[in-house]
């Protein structure tokens, strides 16, 4: 062995500036965010420009960090400990995904079983219709009062019918985990062709998904802010068109690495990464229609 050589199986990376601008990043898109929705340093509330710089400092990061990942890979610095070492990392980041929608989950249960145990006092003493609540969702306060019509009454939260439009985005999501299934195993057994057809259709259904989705918020009888149903339907199905985003963009880098030769049999280990995580963005929402769509159509009127 030279002199020098390496004699371990782990990559030692060289020093890279990728992180310390990926936190620079996040910190101007955070105070974007703040000058988008309050106003900060004399910028104008509401403007969207404040959230461009913070975009683009991460957009560029992104590109050029996992750029020299995929550069490492091709190098043949990912051992098989290394690729091991980061599908331990991928798993973690599932995991901590996981319990972000575990902790939504907790609040929303909390919320469905004790709803009624929240009016009491105060609230009981301003809106004495709040002591009925005897189902999920309870009335929505925004669309009550004598400025709707109702002579201060309470207004029973219309939800969307499960077995409509969400229905048919649940099919579209079920179709796209089997059609990146599909892909995975192609690239396995060197079917390049079977990989592109089974990403392609699989980025289609995800941008199809996401286009339904927005469809089924103009529609919305209810508000973020009106009712606790609002509110919980709006921060997780917001939170998973997130990820469906992601993932869909996940899917496409791969879709386009695989047009230019940039995945094999042997080295795929982004696409396999891309695959878990639709994987888990198609049981979350397994999950969602199931509580959040399909269980409030049997407590109204409960």
């Amino acid at each position: 062995m030279a002199h020098g050589a390496v004699k371990h199986d782990y990559h030692l990376v060289n020093p890279s500036p990728w992180p310390v601008l990926t936190s620079l990043g996040l910190f101007i898109m955070a105070l974007g965010g703040v000058a988008y929705m309050k106003g900060l340093f004399g910028l104008p509330q509401g403007n969207l420009l404040t959230l461009v710089p913070g975009f683009l400092i991460i957009v560029w990061t992104l590109f050029g960090w996992w750029g020299e990942c995929i550069k490492e890979s091709r190098a043949g610095d990912h051992t098989p400990v290394v690729e091991m070492s980061l599908k331990y990392g991928m798993i973690l980041f599932i995991a901590s995904e996981v319990m972000f929608f575990v902790a939504w989950f907790w609040s929303f249960f909390e919320m469905v079983i004790f709803h009624g145990h929240r009016a009491t006092g105060m609230d009981v003493a301003l809106y004495p219709q709040l002591a009925d609540w005897s189902s999920w969702p309870p009335p929505d306060i925004a669309l009550g009062g004598e400025e709707a019509g109702h002579g201060g009454g309470f207004h029973r939260v219309e939800t969307f019918d499960p077995f409509g439009l969400p229905l048919i985005n649940t099919l579209i999501l079920l179709l796209s985990g089997t059609t990146v299934t599909w892909a995975h195993h192609a690239i396995a057994q060197g079917d390049y062709k079977g990989t592109k057809l089974g990403l392609l259709f699989t980025v289609l259904l995800g941008a199809l998904f996401s286009a339904f989705q927005v469809l089924e918020y103009q529609h919305a009888h209810f508000t973020y802010d009106g009712s606790l149903y609002g509110s919980a339907f709006f921060m997780a199905t917001g939170f998973h068109g997130a990820h469906v985003v992601i993932g869909t963009i996940f899917l496409f880098v791969c879709l386009m690495r695989m047009m230019v030769g940039n995945m094999t049999v042997k080295n795929h280990l982004g696409f396999e990464f891309a695959a878990w995580y639709w994987h888990f963005v198609d049981v979350v929402w397994l999950f969602l229609f199931a509580f959040v769509y399909i269980a409030p159509r049997f407590t109204l009127g409960g």
